[in-house]
């Protein structure tokens, strides 16, 4: 089984696998979220956007980066805890930490074939895709994935609380 030190690779060696993988045809497809208390829903996500392509790269918001927009009580579990748990998976190839708000910097580099948000991302009504340009500018194209009712990390928050535990 590989682990987070096979899968969380330094950028060099990450940009050689990228251009290992143009070269020979493979599909590289990206997604990336903060995946703070993994989850089905995330499950779920991850193997749809994985069998769209040969090779999912994961984009990990970093501790700093979550907090910056879910505020001070998040995430839940660290970045190298929550990196760990997504090399874990199967279907992720590899698992790229950001410090941004977006992932627009890391898109820039990359290049992916396909870059995978939530549904409620689609166009028409869809929320804004900030980095859409730059994903579109390096040639690759946008993926729009179900997402699974009520399963959120926010919900699970939600349930812990009227549960009666302690989480915030």
């Amino acid at each position: 089984m590989r682990t987070l030190a096979d899968k969380q690779l330094p950028w060099p060696a990450l940009l050689a696998v990228r251009a290992a993988a143009r070269a020979a045809g493979r599909v590289v497809v990206w997604t990336n979220g903060t995946f703070d208390l993994l989850h089905p829903g995330h499950l779920a996500s991850l193997q749809a956007a994985r069998a769209l392509g040969d090779l999912l790269i994961v984009g990990l918001n970093s501790d700093a980066s979550v907090r910056g927009y879910k505020g001070p009580t998040r995430p839940i579990l660290t970045e190298v805890e929550r990196a760990t748990m997504l090399a874990g998976l199967e279907c992720v190839d590899h698992v790229v930490v950001f410090d941004e708000a977006t992932p627009e910097d890391v898109l820039r580099k990359l290049q992916p074939d396909i870059h995978c948000k939530g549904v409620e991302y689609a166009p028409p009504h869809g929320r804004p895709v900030p980095e859409l340009a730059t994903v579109l500018a390096g040639g690759g194209a946008m993926a729009y994935l179900p997402l699974l009712p009520g399963l959120s990390t926010t919900e699970l928050l939600a349930r812990i609380r009227r549960l009666g535990g302690e989480a915030a």
